[in-house]
């Protein structure tokens, strides 16, 4: 049937329910109609525009309430640190995101639109709420309940401003830690990224037994729609080049990258996101055979694939050089819903005429939006579609700091403790004279958290609410213990203070994405000099903050105990928890700590595997209290 007679008859009735004062029976608004007979009622209204208006997702930075109703704007996101106003409550979310939803509904249909946010280590875009570890340390935990139990509590923190839908989980393998994404990774062995896939569960429900495989599943008000990413081989790039091309054979690519996109769809995901990088020199994002034929219908995966922010523009080099071939390209691949961001004008112009003249078959188009629906219809998005503020208290509860305080504890791994076997340096003594705490990351909350926090690129300093490691120090060991603190310490000031033993904390400062591509890896200065001008000449712990593991070698033997923590977050109590011996040391390495970036890129099982620190390493410690 054409688009016009479609019209034509959809018209006829509205005008029939007006003059005989009946308003119409809509399938799709049923909530105890099937699933497909609401998907396809709703289909059968809708016009090529509405259609591709549903494909369309926008920065909300740019979108306005005309905008959602004029185009039939589908979902809206926010990117990394697009918030509606410095430190915003989540009243202010829920607000915003209302006015938007309104516009939505009052369409001629009204579908309503469906808001993403990287909640990605909590809802961390957003001020106060609790920041997790990043999945480099969960994955130091080798605990799946555990990050359940944070997809639960983080699901709550996104509800609480509004939000319906987070791109999370990161389920990338990644093989070379100069990535600037590594620390978005759980491991390099694809074994313990699959069993991370519990943190679905925890931000989507628990799948019911006998649920139809691929079919998304969103347990309720209190859960959000996941999103696997990114669809496939993004940790596997060249030199760990961010966006790059991942040269490994079909087997490979299945072997390593894959397994934990089955997880995923087994578990019910109700999107996969599309990686900016290429396989074997094939832009995924116009990738036919593995996001159509592998990820569609080799996976059964119903729920809908989502490109990555601008990742259509970049199927051509340049980026944007021919948009139209990469609209083409893109949506003939098996793209769903197009993470545009900003030109949602020109996108939506040129996919109508792509497929106005064929290009583009209006099957690909029903394919798409049917999964968009979906996932709609089973967050309960029609017969809920605005927020509200019940959950608002839910954001950065005492509960939710509690359970990431765990998660740091058990993500901490010990490297080294003692200079002699037997005569190990740690728990640390609470009570002692006097103690020092120096190096750049003691006292910086944002260092501690990391990237995508309140910024894309993550900020130094107090930029939410939190315990620094240096608070939760003097929090932990006895009253009459003075605690003194010194960034950059020097020898003359370390020797004449005649200190008990020293805590240095020294590591990365915050990035993300390409950023973070480092090719040397090596600890950023001031760390060395720290490290030299304190352990030289007191006996002292070393806390690595890091997303990855970095060039240590040179500074072990003057090190009394080692710690690597990774990107903790917001509750550095976890760290003095252990350091103390409130609580043991548990963790293990999630990845290979080499000696040099000559021997990069080196994982376990390589043939030639000659590590610092071997994968699945950790030392542990008994809790000291009873």
């Amino acid at each position: 049937m054409g688009i016009a007679k479609l019209l034509l008859l959809s018209l006829m009735s509205v005008l029939y329910c007006a003059s005989t004062g009946k308003a119409e029976y809509l399938k799709y608004k049923d909530p105890k109609q099937p699933l497909g007979t609401r998907i396809k009622d709703l289909m059968k209204r809708m016009t090529l525009a509405e259609k591709i208006g549903q494909m369309t997702q926008v920065e909300r930075k740019i979108a306005t309430a005309e905008d959602m109703k004029k185009y039939f704007i589908g979902s809206l996101l926010s990117g990394g640190g697009s918030v509606p106003r410095p430190m915003a409550t989540s009243m202010d979310w829920v607000d915003m995101i209302n006015e938007f939803q309104k516009a939505s509904l009052s369409t001629r249909l009204g579908i309503p639109m469906i808001y993403g946010i990287d909640a990605i280590h909590g809802n961390n875009n957003v001020y106060n709420a609790t920041i997790f570890p990043h999945n480099i340390g969960l994955g130091a935990t080798r605990d799946p309940d555990l990050v359940k139990r944070i997809g639960a509590a983080t699901a709550l923190e996104v509800r609480a401003t509004g939000i319906q839908y987070t791109f999370a989980p990161t389920i990338a393998v990644c093989r070379d830690p100069r990535w600037g994404r590594c620390y978005e990774s759980y491991s390099e062995d694809p074994k313990i990224v699959e069993e991370m896939t519990e943190i679905i569960p925890g931000l989507q429900g628990e799948i019911p037994a006998n649920h139809e495989k691929g079919v998304p599943y969103v347990a309720g008000k209190d859960k959000i729609a996941a999103c696997a990413k990114h669809f496939v081989g993004d940790g596997g790039t060249v030199k760990g080049i961010d966006e790059n091309n991942t040269i490994i054979s079909e087997h490979g690519l299945l072997s390593i990258h894959m397994p934990a996109y089955r997880d995923a769809i087994i578990k019910g995901v109700s999107s996969v996101m599309v990686s900016y990088s290429s396989w074997n020199g094939e832009k995924m994002h116009a990738n036919h055979p593995l996001i159509t034929g592998y990820l569609k219908n080799t996976l059964k995966f119903r729920g809908f694939v989502i490109s990555d922010s601008g990742g259509i523009d970049r199927i051509t080099t340049p980026a944007d050089s021919n948009y139209t071939y990469s609209v083409q390209a893109a949506i003939n691949a098996g793209i769903d819903m197009v993470m545009v961001p900003y030109m949602f004008k020109e996108f939506i112009g040129n996919l109508t005429a792509l497929v106005s003249k064929g290009v583009i078959p209006l099957g690909r188009i029903d394919d798409a939006v049917s999964r968009i629906l979906r996932v709609k219809f089973v967050l309960g998005l029609f017969e809920n579609p605005m927020a509200d503020f019940s959950f608002t208290a839910e954001l950065g509860k005492k509960e939710h700091r509690e359970l990431a305080r765990e998660a740091v504890r058990k993500s901490l791994v010990l490297l080294k403790n003692g200079k002699s076997n037997g005569n190990p340096f740690l728990p640390l003594p609470k009570k002692a004279p006097k103690i020092l705490v120096a190096g750049s990351h003691a006292d910086n909350l944002g260092y501690q958290c990391g990237g995508w926090t309140i910024e894309w690129q993550g900020l130094g300093g107090d930029i939410t609410v939190g315990t620094t490691i240096l608070k939760a120090i003097k929090s932990t060991v006895d009253p009459d213990t003075l605690v003194i603190h010194s960034q950059f310490p020097s020898v003359s000031f370390v020797i004449e203070n005649d200190f008990a033993y020293a805590i240095v904390v020294v590591g990365e400062s915050p990035y993300a994405e390409t950023n973070g591509d480092n090719l040397n890896l090596t600890l950023p200065a001031p760390g060395p000099s720290i490290i030299k001008n304190v352990c030289e000449n007191v006996k002292c712990v070393v806390i690595i903050i890091s997303g990855r593991p970095l060039v240590i070698e040179p500074y072990v033997p003057m090190i009394d105990a080692l710690v690597a923590a990774w990107l903790p977050g917001s509750e550095g109590k976890g760290v003095s928890d252990v350091l103390f011996g409130d609580y043991g040391f548990t963790g293990k390495l999630p990845r290979t700590w080499f000696k040099s970036v000559d021997q990069l890129p080196m994982n376990v099982g390589d043939e030639h595997y000659d590590p610092l620190f071997p994968f699945g390493f950790g030392l542990t410690t008994e809790s000291t209290t009873t």
